[in-house]
């Protein structure tokens, strides 16, 4: 579904098309109260795709080659929950292991993994509550 802000749906974009088919793609866009480059797009990509073309497409990346690969999400993990260790010393350890972590990517992996804060852990893995 198309976010709440966007000129076209799916009908809109098939409605464009039509038109364009007969009639410059400017004149069309003005008339619909969109860009001539929005108008190109949807154009180009019914061209190319027909009307699954005209569907919203995931901004989600295709492929991340940058991710932190899952041992080291492991490693983190168990250094965490084993030892409590800071943030600086599993990042000095991933280090000596020759592997470099930015300390901000390294603390969303600690909360993604609910071990944001040292004083909630409990020594046997399980998460303990803020107010046990």
């Amino acid at each position: 579904m198309s976010h709440a802000n966007a000129p076209l749906s799916i009908e809109g974009r098939r409605r464009l098309v039509e038109r364009c088919t007969t009639r410059p793609i400017a004149h069309v866009a003005a008339e619909m109260g969109i860009s001539r480059a929005c108008a190109s797009k949807w154009v180009n990509r019914w061209r190319r795709h027909g009307d699954a073309g005209l569907r919203d497409r995931s901004s989600s990346p295709h492929r991340s080659p940058n991710a932190t690969p899952a041992w080291a999400i492991e490693q983190i993990e168990t250094w965490r929950r084993e030892h409590k260790w800071s943030a600086q010393r599993i990042t000095d350890e991933l280090a000596d292991l020759g592997f470099t972590i930015n300390r901000r990517t390294f603390t969303r992996h600690l909360t993604r993994l609910g071990l944001g804060r040292r004083r909630f852990i409990d020594p046997s893995g399980e998460k303990g509550l803020p107010h046990e």
